[in-house]
């Protein structure tokens, strides 16, 4: 009978070995099939970028990008939102209270699916955002944000754009607000559904100023919620 363990025409080939070999190419199928849609999503986030820094180019020129927040407002906004922005290139896997979400990553998704499903969707969406980043300033990235984020429901319509909300609530734009009306703004960017509560939102807002007086901080990356400000 003919010893399995010997390949005919070839060296002995060991059962460990094959599955060895079986199991490189396993691995190397996994890999291919998470950076397909990491490389498709970045080329295609770099093939827009030039169009999308011109829409951005033209959204900071009409009084809608950082700087219009108000002096140091911004930083505020981006200290609860995505800590590490002006650091990272489009992905924080360490900040304390970055979560799994960036400015760049949610601006993604919100312009780059047509109905964004969690799941695979989610490589996609980092792909796009580091292509962005590759090819706008942050600037641009942080004002296209501005424009395009979800505000929830206000005079019962769903609202997009962080200025446009703020006209709508107190009638003054971000940069003639007090801080107690500006954290109210940025507590409904966590959730904007469950945000549109008062009393939910009056909770967030409670936590975002005591971050900003600096009583509290993260309790590490994942604590978007600031449970550390609890």
């Amino acid at each position: 009978m003919r010893n399995p363990l010997i390949q005919r025409g070839g060296p002995p080939v060991s059962l460990n070995v094959r599955a060895a070999r079986w199991g490189a190419l396993a691995v190397a199928i996994g890999a291919l099939i998470f950076a397909w849609p990491l490389a498709t999503g970045y080329l295609e986030g770099r093939g827009a970028a030039q169009d999308l820094a011109a829409r951005a180019d033209r959204a900071i020129a009409a009084g809608q990008g950082a700087d219009a927040l108000g002096a140091g407002r911004a930083a505020l906004l981006l200290q609860v939102q995505d800590p590490g922005f002006h650091d990272h290139s489009g992905v924080d896997v360490s900040t304390p209270g970055a979560g799994i979400t960036t400015v760049t990553q949610s601006l993604a998704k919100r312009i780059g699916f047509d109905d964004f499903q969690p799941g695979w969707a989610k490589l996609r969406q980092t792909g796009l955002a580091l292509g962005y980043e590759s090819g706008m300033t942050k600037d641009q990235i942080f004002a296209l944000w501005l424009e395009t984020v979800e505000m929830g429901r206000i005079d019962g319509a769903w609202r997009i754009g962080f200025f446009d909300a703020s006209e709508r609530l107190f009638g003054r734009p971000p940069s003639a607000l007090n801080d107690s009306e500006f954290a109210d703004l940025v507590a409904r960017l966590i959730a904007p559904a469950r945000m549109s509560d008062a009393a939910a939102r009056a909770v967030r807002s409670d936590r975002i100023r005591r971050l900003w007086a600096g009583g509290c901080a993260p309790l590490d990356h994942s604590d978007v919620w600031l449970e550390g400000c609890a």
